[in-house]
């Protein structure tokens, strides 16, 4: 009797382990689908294309001009005098200049590495080129 129990223990434990892989081999796909449905964020649509950069910056001009069109009337409500969106548009989207700390820091790389370059017998690099190229670079 006790040899039958020692059989149908590993019988059973066998039988449960062939399960268990057959249960987590074929349940794969369902865990990936765990938080996927209507009201997700995170899925993968064909029909949400997203935006292309000419189409995004147009979108965020015109937000500009209705925040700076809202900000007129705001001001014309108290008083004040109003700007020219037109004129306040350019202004913000003009390029902003590098940081004045910024370029002299830069420049003393510059200086250093072109020590460094010295020391290997290398010919240096014109200071001020280099710079003007790592502003660019930065995008300054």
């Amino acid at each position: 009797m006790q040899e039958a129990f020692g059989i149908v223990i590993f019988v059973v434990v066998g039988v449960a382990i062939v399960i268990a892989i057959y249960a987590a081999v074929g349940s794969g796909a369902l865990y990936k689908q765990i938080g996927r449905g209507g009201m997700s964020l995170d899925r993968d649509d064909d029909n949400m294309r997203p935006l292309t950069q000419v189409v995004s910056q147009a979108v965020a001009d015109e937000e500009i001009r209705q925040m700076l069109t809202a900000k007129n009337a705001r001001r014309e409500a108290r008083g004040q005098e109003s700007v020219d969106v037109e004129a306040e548009m350019a202004r913000l989207k003009a390029p902003a200049g590098i940081d004045p700390a910024l370029e002299a820091e830069i420049r003393t790389m510059v200086i250093a590495r072109n020590s460094r370059r010295e020391r290997q017998g290398k010919e240096p690099l014109d200071v001020d080129t280099e710079v003007r190229r790592q502003v660019e670079e930065f995008g300054g």
